[in-house]
C-alpha cells in the first residue's frame, strides 16, 4: 500500500477546481473544533468504518487525510482502514494541521463552519431583518399580537425555547407556516439556539413569500437567556401538517425562488440516469421529510437529512465537494426550499425528486454499516461481576458528555483511537467489558483490545449503555476514571455549566467574526439571492 502526500498550499489550491474533492479530518471532533480547514468535514478515525459509506459514498472519490501532524499517526491508521474498506485515491496532508498552520493557511475553529458563515452572509446580503430580545419581551409584555417559530429539531426546542415558541424545524418553516392562520399584520418571530437558523429561517420565510413583519430573534435563546430572561422547558407546542390546498396556494412562489438560484427538478428516470454514473461521480440521495416520513417509507441508498438540519450542518451529511445532490420530499416544498439555499451556498448540482410513484419504498431505517461480532455479556452478568469483587474493567466509548452524565458504576472512559496507547492506564483485570453509546463501536474496540492484550478475556455489553439503562441497574455520575483526555467533542456553549454566560457570547461573537475569515480563506461561493 503506497500511501501520496500533498502541502497544504497545494490541497488548498485545489480546492478551487470544480472537480470533486474530500478533505476529512480524522481528529476527535473535540481537537478538530480547536482548528481546521474550511472545508474539511470532521471523520474520527474512532467512527471512521461506521460513517465514511454516508459520507463518502463513491470508494473511488479523491480523498485527502488530515491529523494533527508532527508525530500523529491518526491519517495512516485512517487510510490503511480506507484501503481495507475498498477506497483508492488517498492522500495525506504533509504536516497536518501544524503544516497549514506553517503555510500561512486559514484556520477556523468551531464546527458546521461552512454553514454558520452562510448564514452571516445571508443576513449581510439580504438584511434579514431582526429583533432583540429586549424588544421581543415588551412585546410578550404589552400582549401584543406576535407568532414565535422555533427552527430546531424538537428535542433542541424541548430543551428550552422562548417562552410560547412553536417548533417547526428548517424546512418544514415554510411548510407548515400557512397552518398558522395568521393575519398579515401579525409579526412572525424566527429563533434557535443563536443566529445560523434564526436567519435563515426567517429569511426562508420572506423568501417563500409570507406577506407579515418577518424577522429573526438576534443572537436566539442565547441571546434570551444573556439577556436575563427566563427559557421555557419541556414545550411540546409543533406547528400542523398544511392541507393540500394550502400548499398549492403557496407552491408558485417557492418554485418559482428554487428556479432562480438553479435547482432542477428530476423524475424517478432522472434519478436512474444520476446512480447509473455513481461510479464515475459522487451522488447523494438525502430526504429532507420528517423522521416519522422517512420511516414510514423511503428510496433505497437514501439517508434522512431533514431540510433545515442539512443546511446548518451540510459538512456532517456530504464530504465530498462538488457532488450531486438529490433532495427527495414527496411535498415538494422542503426539498425546493432546501435546494434554493444549498445552490447558494455554492452547490452547483442540486436536484429535487417528488415524484414516488412507482418507487419502491424501504420502511425503516437506512441501512448502518456491519461489523464483526465479538462474545457478548448481558448487563444482569456484568452486574453480578462487578458484584463479586473480581478483577475486571468495563471500558465505555460514549462521548465524554454522555460519560459524565451517568456511566456503569467504576467504568473507564476512553477513546477508541487511543486505545493502543491509553490501556496502559488501566490496572491488571483478567476480563476487559466493552461498552458504548453504539454497540457497533464496541465490537470494533473489542477486537482491537484483543490485538493489544491477547492474555485478557474481552466481552461486549449486549444492547450497549442503553441496554444497561434499560435494565434498570445503578448508574455512577461524574468525571471519574478517565484513560484519555477528554477532548472528543466540542461542547455546546450550555454543556458547561459553571461558565455558560461567558461561552454563549464567545460563540456568538464567534459566528459574527466568521464573515472575515471566510473572506480571508477566499475558498466560500456563496452566492446569495438578492431581491
Amino acid at each position: 500500500m503506497t500511501i501520496g502526500s500533498i502541502l497544504p498550499a497545494d490541497l488548498h489550491e485545489k480546492f478551487k477546481s470544480d472537480e470533486e474533492i474530500c478533505l476529512l479530518d480524522v481528529r476527535e471532533q473535540g481537537v478538530y473544533a480547536q482548528g481546521h480547514p474550511f472545508f474539511a468535514s470532521n471523520l474520527p478515525l474512532s467512527v471512521l468504518e461506521l460513517r465514511i459509506a454516508l459520507l463518502v459514498p463513491r470508494k473511488n472519490v479523491p480523498i485527502f487525510l488530515l491529523d494533527q501532524g508532527d508525530t500523529d499517526v491518526l491519517s495512516a491508521q485512517a487510510a490503511e482502514k480506507l484501503y481495507e474498506l475498498g477506497y483508492t485515491e488517498i492522500t495525506i496532508v504533509g504536516g497536518g494541521i501544524m503544516g497549514w498552520r506553517e503555510a500561512d493557511l486559514e484556520i477556523f475553529s468551531g464546527v458546521n463552519v461552512p454553514s454558520k458563515a452562510f448564514g452571516e452572509f445571508v443576513e449581510h446580503e439580504n438584511k434579514t431583518p431582526n429583533i432583540s430580545a429586549d424588544d421581543l419581551q415588551a412585546k410578550i409584555q404589552k400582549g401584543d399580537s406576535l407568532s414565535i417559530l422555533d427552527s430546531r429539531p424538537f428535542d433542541e426546542y424541548h430543551r428550552m425555547s422562548i417562552p410560547g415558541g412553536i417548533d417547526m424545524p428548517g424546512a418544514e418553516l415554510a411548510y407548515r407556516v400557512w397552518t398558522l392562520g395568521l393575519d398579515e399584520a401579525t409579526p412572525v418571530v424566527v429563533n434557535c439556539a443563536g443566529r445560523t437558523r434564526s436567519i435563515i429561517g426567517a429569511q426562508s420565510l420572506i423568501n417563500a413569500g409570507v406577506k407579515n413583519p418577518v424577522m429573526a430573534l438576534r443572537d436566539g435563546t442565547m441571546g434570551w437567556y444573556l439577556a436575563g430572561y427566563d427559557l421555557e422547558k419541556n414545550a411540546d407546542r409543533v406547528g400542523e401538517e398544511p392541507s393540500q390546498s394550502a400548499l398549492l396556494d403557496n407552491a408558485e412562489q417557492i418554485q418559482s425562488l428554487a428556479s432562480k438560484t438553479g435547482v432542477e427538478e428530476i423524475d424517478p428516470a432522472g434519478l436512474d440516469k444520476l446512480q447509473n454514473a455513481a461510479g464515475e461521480q459522487t451522488l447523494y440521495v438525502l430526504d429532507v421529510r420528517t423522521k416519522e416520513e422517512f420511516l414510514s417509507g423511503h428510496l433505497q441508498g437514501s439517508y434522512h437529512a431533514p431540510g433545515g438540519q442539512l443546511v446548518q450542518a451540510m459538512d456532517e451529511y456530504v464530504a465530498v465537494r462538488n457532488a450531486t445532490l438529490v433532495l427527495v420530499d414527496d411535498k415538494d416544498v422542503r426539498a425546493l426550499m432546501t435546494g434554493s439555499w444549498l445552490r447558494q451556498m455554492g452547490w452547483d448540482k442540486v436536484y429535487v425528486l417528488s415524484d414516488l410513484s412507482g418507487c419502491e419504498l424501504e420502511e425503516g431505517e437506512a441501512p448502518t454499516a456491519d461489523v464483526e461480532k465479538l462474545p457478548f455479556i448481558s448487563p444482569m452478568e456484568v452486574d453480578a461481576v462487578i458484584s463479586s469483587g473480581e478483577p475486571i474493567a468495563v471500558i465505555d466509548l460514549a462521548s465524554s458528555l454522555s460519560y459524565s452524565a451517568w456511566h456503569i458504576p467504576g467504568a473507564f472512559w476512553g477513546v477508541r483511537a487511543r486505545l493502543s496507547h491509553d490501556l496502559m492506564y488501566l490496572p491488571p483485570v483478567g476480563l476487559v467489558i466493552v461498552t458504548a453509546d453504539d454497540e457497533r463501536l464496541a465490537h470494533l474496540a473489542a477486537k482491537e483490545i484483543l490485538k493489544i492484550r491477547p492474555e485478557v478475556i474481552t466481552r461486549v455489553l449486549q444492547g450497549g449503555n442503553k441496554a444497561w439503562r434499560s435494565a434498570g441497574m445503578r448508574v455512577e455520575v461524574g468525571d471519574t476514571h478517565f484513560l484519555s483526555e477528554k477532548d472528543d467533542v466540542w461542547y455546546k456553549p450550555y454543556d458547561n455549566k459553571d461558565k455558560i454566560r461567558e461561552r454563549m457570547q464567545e460563540y456568538l461573537d464567534w459566528e459574527v467574526a466568521l464573515v472575515g475569515q471566510v473572506k480571508r480563506d477566499g475558498l466560500a461561493r456563496f452566492r446569495i439571492l438578492k431581491d
